[in-house]
C-alpha cells in the first residue's frame, strides 16, 4: 500500500472527480490533486453520443478514438500524483484503451517517469456482434422490444458496461493508473474500494454504497451547485468546486469538495444528483443493484453531507450494452416569423418548401414546431419574432442536407414577408441512433493488461434470481390524489411549481428522466399526492401522447418520472430543441400551482 494511504484513516478512502464529460474543466485535475488530500482521482469521460464522436475519430486515426484531454490532463498531474500515491482511474479509453495507455506511458517516458499503467479492455463487442447474435443474444431494443437484426441502419459501436473488479485487480497488481473504455460511471468508485477495503463480489451493501457515491460525483459539479434548481443557495459559481467521497469500509460515505472552492454540497445538491438519469429506485449496475430508496442522508457541517444505510442485492444476470447505429443524416433550419399573422405565415412557409421538394413523404421523418416568442405591441424588434423549427431526418445525406436547405434558402425572396433563417444553410449531420439494449454477462470478457501480463474477469456469479427492469419494480400512484375539490374551504395561493420544489431532468438514450424533490416532509406529502402522471401532463400539455412511469422515494423527500420515448432515438438523432432533456425539469418549475397556504408557511422546517 502507498504512502499517501497509509497516512490516510485505515478506515477512508477519499476518491476525488475531476470530470463528468468530454470537454470538461481542463484545469480541474490538477486542482483536485493540488487542492487537498486525495487518494484516487477519477474521470468520467463517456456518455451514449460520445461514443459515437470518438468512432468519428477512431476512423480518420485508428490509433485514437480515446478521450485526447486527458492526456494533456496527466502532462499536469503525473508527476505529482505519482509523488503522492494518488492512483488515477478514468474511462477515458473510450474505445482504445490500449492505446491510451501507451500514450500514457510515453508521457511519462518523456517526463523522466515510470508510472504503472493499466488498460481494461472488453466492452467493445462490435467485432463479435455477428457471432453473438448466431449463439442467441438478440440485442433487443430495451424500449421497443425490436431486435438488432430488424434495426434499420449499421452499428458503428457496441459496448458493454463493465463493473469494477477489473479496476480492483489493476490497483491490486499494482497499478497507478487505470484507464477503461465504457467503465460504468460509477464503477470509477467502487473498483479503488473493494481493493482497499478488501470487499468480497457478495459484499452487496458495501458496494451500494459504493456505486451510490460514484453515481453522485460521477457528473463533476452537478453534485457541487451546477445546474441546481435553488440557486440562490449556491454561495457562489466561480471556481466550482469538484464532489469529493470520503468512503469507508462499511460502504457509508461523505460527500464535500475542497475548501476555497465555489459552489456548494447540501442535501439538495446530493439528492439533485441521485435523481438524476435514473428509472427506478432500483439502480442496476453490473456489480450490484443499488436501491436508492433505502439510503440516509444527513449534513455534517459545511459541505459535508453523509451517506448511510444504501442496501444492495445482486444484479441481474445481463449487462446493458450502448450500440449506436449509423442510420442516415439529419437536420434542422428555423426560418424567423415576424409581427402580424405568425400562424398563417408558418403555414405558408411549411407549405411552399415541402411543395418544392415533393411533399413530406420524401423523407423519412419531418417535424416543424411554431415557437411563439412574440409579443404583442413589441417593444424591440426581437420581441415581435416567432420562430418556424422545421427538422428532417432521411437515410440519404444529400436529401436532408443539399436538397433540403437550399430549397428552403429558395424561399427568401418568394415567401412571406419578412422571411429571414436564424443562421446559415446547414448540410445537416449524421443520424446516430442510439440502441441500449442487453447482453448475458457469460458473454462479457473483461481483461486486465498490467506489467506485461493479461487476466481475465470472470463475472459477478449471480445465485439468486434478480432479473429487475424498470416494468418489474411497481409504478407508484398516489393512494389519494389530490383533486381539485380539496382545497375547497382551506385558503390557498397560486404560486410558480419551482418556488416550492426542485427538479432535475436528463436523457436515458431515447427516454428522459424528471426527478422532482421537496425541501421538508409537510411539501413532499404534498406533492407525493399532488404530481400524479396525469397532473404532470396537464401541466406539461407536450408529454400528453407519452408513456409515462412514476416511482416515489420518500427518503429523499423525491419523486422520479420517466418518459419513454420523449427523444426519439437518442440525443444524435433527436429531432427536439433540447435532445438531451436537460430543461424539462425547469419547464415544470415555470408552471403556476395551486398550493394550500399552510405549506408555504412551512418554509424549509
Amino acid at each position: 500500500m502507498n504512502d499517501n494511504l497509509n497516512n490516510t484513516l485505515k478506515d477512508k478512502l477519499i476518491i476525488a472527480n475531476c470530470s463528468g464529460f468530454l470537454g470538461d474543466r481542463l484545469s480541474a485535475a490538477k486542482e483536485m490533486v493540488t487542492g487537498g488530500p486525495i487518494d484516487v482521482l477519477t474521470g468520467d469521460y463517456l456518455a451514449e453520443l460520445t461514443m459515437a464522436l470518438l468512432f468519428r475519430m477512431k476512423m480518420k486515426s485508428p490509433e485514437k478514438g480515446y478521450a485526447a484531454p486527458f492526456l494533456k490532463q496527466m502532462e499536469e498531474i503525473m508527476g505529482l500524483c505519482l509523488d503522492k500515491g494518488i492512483k488515477i482511474v478514468a474511462n477515458a479509453g473510450g474505445l482504445n484503451p490500449v492505446g491510451l495507455a501507451d500514450e500514457l506511458e510515453k508521457i511519462g517516458h518523456a517526463l523522466g517517469l515510470h508510472p504503472v499503467v493499466a488498460a481494461i479492455t472488453g466492452d467493445d463487442l462490435l467485432p463479435d456482434l455477428a457471432n453473438l447474435q448466431k449463439k442467441g443474444e438478440a440485442f433487443t431494443h430495451l424500449d421497443t422490444g425490436v431486435d438488432l437484426e430488424d434495426a434499420r441502419g449499421n452499428p458503428i459501436t457496441a459496448n458493454a458496461y463493465l463493473g469494477g473488479w477489473g479496476i480492483t485487480r489493476a490497483l491490486s497488481s499494482g497499478a497507478d493508473i487505470v484507464v477503461g473504455g465504457r467503465l460504468a460511471d460509477a464503477a470509477l468508485v467502487s473498483g479503488p474500494c473493494a481493493w482497499k477495503f478488501g470487499w468480497q463480489k457478495n459484499d452487496w451493501n458495501k458496494l451500494a454504497g459504493a456505486y451510490a457515491a460514484g453515481h453522485i460525483i460521477e457528473c463533476g459539479t452537478q453534485a457541487t451547485g451546477g445546474n441546481y434548481s435553488f440557486m440562490d443557495e449556491i454561495p457562489s459559481y466561480k471556481n466550482m468546486g469538484f464532489p469529493i467521497a470520503e468512503m469507508h469500509e462499511d460502504g457509508s460515505f461523505v460527500i464535500t469538495k475542497h475548501p476555497g472552492t465555489g459552489g456548494l454540497v447540501s442535501k439538495g445538491t446530493v439528492t439533485a444528483q441521485l435523481v438524476y438519469e435514473i428509472r427506478t429506485p432500483a439502480y442496476l449496475t453490473p456489480d450490484v443493484t443499488v436501491h436508492f430508496d433505502t439510503l440516509d442522508m444527513a449534513e455534517e457541517g459545511q459541505d459535508r453531507v453523509r451517506i448511510f444505510h444504501t442496501k444492495g442485492t445482486p444484479p441481474t444476470n445481463t449487462t446493458k450494452v450502448c450500440i449506436n447505429t449509423l442510420w442516415g443524416h439529419r437536420n434542422t433550419m428555423t426560418v424567423v416569423l415576424t409581427g402580424l399573422d405568425i400562424e398563417k405565415k408558418a403555414a405558408l412557409v411549411e407549405e411552399i418548401l415541402f411543395d418544392l421538394m415533393g411533399g413530406k413523404a420524401q423523407f423519412a421523418q419531418v417535424e416543424t414546431q411554431l415557437i411563439r416568442s412574440d409579443k404583442k405591441d413589441p417593444d424591440t424588434n426581437d420581441l415581435a419574432f416567432a420562430h418556424l423549427r422545421i427538422s428532417v431526418m432521411d437515410p440519404n445525406p444529400a436529401k436532408a442536407g443539399k436538397l433540403f436547405s437550399s430549397k428552403l434558402v429558395e424561399l427568401a425572396l418568394a415567401s412571406i414577408p419578412g422571411f429571414t433563417l436564424t443562421g446559415p444553410p446547414s448540410q445537416g449531420t449524421p443520424a446516430i441512433r442510439h440502441w441500449p439494449s442487453l447482453v448475458s454477462n457469460g458473454c462479457i470478457r473483461q481483461q486486465v493488461h498490467v506489467k506485461d501480463e493479461t487476466v481475465e474477469i470472470e463475472p459477478t456469479a449471480v445465485t439468486t434470481k434478480n432479473n429487475i427492469t424498470g416494468d418489474d419494480v411497481q409504478k407508484q400512484t398516489p393512494e389519494n390524489p389530490m383533486e381539485e375539490s380539496s382545497y375547497k374551504g382551506i385558503p390557498t395561493e397560486q404560486i410558480p411549481f419551482g418556488h416550492l420544489f426542485a427538479t432535475r431532468s436528463g436523457d436515458k438514450g431515447g427516454n428522459a428522466n424528471l426527478g422532482v424533490w421537496a425541501k421538508n416532509i409537510q411539501n413532499f406529502r404534498f406533492l407525493s399526492q399532488f404530481l400524479t402522471i396525469d397532473r404532470l401532463k396537464a401541466l406539461l400539455p407536450d408529454l400528453g401522447t407519452f408513456e409515462i412511469e412514476r416511482y416515489e422515494l420518500p427518503n429523499l423527500l423525491a419523486l422520479n418520472f420517466y418518459i419513454k420515448g420523449l427523444l426519439g432515438h437518442g440525443v444524435a438523432a433527436s429531432m427536439r430543441s433540447d435532445p438531451q432533456a436537460k430543461t424539462l425539469g425547469e419547464y415544470l418549475r415555470a408552471k403556476r400551482i395551486e398550493v394550500p397556504v399552510s405549506i408555504l408557511k412551512a418554509g424549509d422546517k
